[in-house]
């Protein structure tokens, strides 16, 4: 029997060991790459990863013209300016790129600036009210839209969101400006005006990556305020052919601990269930985790803040969740954390959370700090992001997350 327990002992720190050497490899974190003036700043959207294994994704702030930048970078961290916003006279080529790219069937990208363009909104610092452009792999951009080109806007302008492609070419998008629209661009470049928001339904669609389609065909986003309860937000669900739904009102429990801003917009899974964060709300203010039946019954499966000290699982999550293919969800929160910054999570369907990185956690904020752009996992299984501060020249950061998974993204 004592041979037995020694044994029993040994196998037992065996085990240990093996499930420590896991857990150190779970949460290898490491930049590589930082931002700087001219390359640009505040990378606000998530990375796409293109055909050629190389990531694409755009910057707000900075750049040559101080209006953001599109770049490229390797796997490796070799990051390379494929434009600079703002290089024609007034913006005319657009500006504050906050949207996420996309690649679409034809190999280029396509994306949305917030500001110039040659619209007749002039509410903000830089003329303009947005443009829709396409940019090819080597860097040339061609203006596909001008919003608030039609009297009276009702084209909409000042797009927060990225797009969505469909299968018969077209895109999708929504638009910030006034309440929000929903809006459908076809390959030719011809835009239509879906549906405009009245405020009691949801306003201001600006979740960073755009829609969504789902199994059924139709289209699922988030407006961050408005709704039937004044502020909360919604999310809502659109036929292409631009009928509206409204699924959920934020704010519809007492306090907003049901969340309150759903800002990231949502995934669908293979359930067919809508997975989404809030920016706020929730028990202690600062955001939550939700799934949603699509007949509108939502749970909170997480309230930000629960742990400390210092809200040690993060506050205000500003991205979008992504599933993985062990099925958990992986995301960002835009601050606290251990060390202040932010964090990196994982979060299963049922509610378990659990802090794989916590930004500043390096002297200065070298590993960079507050994250609104989220994750994409590259086909080597392992995560890459963006920080919109802090690296060797406070500008952002990006940086790369292997948790031990060998194969892509589920959504």
């Amino acid at each position: 029997m004592t041979n037995m327990n020694g044994w029993n002992r040994s196998l037992a720190v065996f085990l240990l060991v093996i499930v420590t050497a896991i857990g150190a490899k779970a949460q290898k974190f490491k930049t590589l790459a930082n931002f700087s003036h001219r390359t640009g700043a505040e990378p606000e959207a998530a990375l796409v990863q293109g055909a050629d294994g190389n990531f694409f994704g755009t910057a707000i702030g900075a750049g040559d013209h101080e209006s953001g930048t599109v770049f490229k970078m390797t796997p490796s961290g070799r990051l390379t300016i494929l434009y600079t916003f703002c290089t024609q006279p007034n913006c005319a080529d657009g500006a504050e790129p906050y949207g996420s790219l996309i690649q679409a069937t034809d190999g280029n990208f396509y994306g949305t600036t917030y500001s110039g363009g040659s619209g007749n909104c002039r509410n903000g610092v830089i003329p303009g009210c947005g443009t829709i452009f396409k940019i090819t792999p080597a860097g040339n951009l061609a203006t596909l839209y001008n919003f608030c080109s039609q009297p009276g806007c009702p084209d909409g302008g000042q797009p927060l969101s990225g797009l969505i492609q469909v299968a018969n070419g077209s895109f999708y998008g929504t638009t910030s400006f006034g309440p929000g629209t929903v809006f459908r661009l076809s390959p030719k470049g011809k835009l239509t005006t879906l549906h405009l928001f009245g405020w009691s339904e949801g306003a201001v669609p600006a979740s960073r990556q755009g829609l969504i389609q789902g199994t059924n065909g139709d289209l699922y986003g988030t407006t961050a305020a408005g709704g039937l309860n004044g502020r909360g937000g919604t999310v809502f669900r659109i036929t292409p052919g631009g009928m509206l739904t409204t699924l959920y009102n934020f704010c519809s429990q007492l306090g907003c601990t049901d969340g309150e801003n759903p800002w990231p917009g949502v995934i669908q899974i293979k359930d067919g269930n809508l997975y989404g964060t809030t920016v706020f709300g929730g028990i202690y203010g600062v955001g939550t985790v939700f799934q949603l039946t699509p007949e509108g019954t939502l749970t909170t499966l997480h309230s930000f803040c629960t742990q400390s000290p210092n809200c040690g699982d993060g506050a205000i999550p500003y991205a979008r969740l992504i599933q993985a293919a062990d099925e958990n969800f992986y995301s960002t929160t835009y601050s606290n954390g251990p060390h202040g910054g932010g964090t990196i999570f994982k979060i299963t369907a049922s509610g378990t959370l659990t802090t794989l990185h916590s930004f500043c956690a390096r002297r200065n904020c070298r590993d960079g700090a507050f994250s609104p752009a989220g994750l994409v996992q590259g086909i080597n299984g392992i995560f890459y992001g963006t920080t919109g501060i802090g690296g060797v020249h406070g500008d952002g950061t990006v940086f790369r997350l292997d948790v031990d998974l060998d194969t892509f993204v589920v959504q």
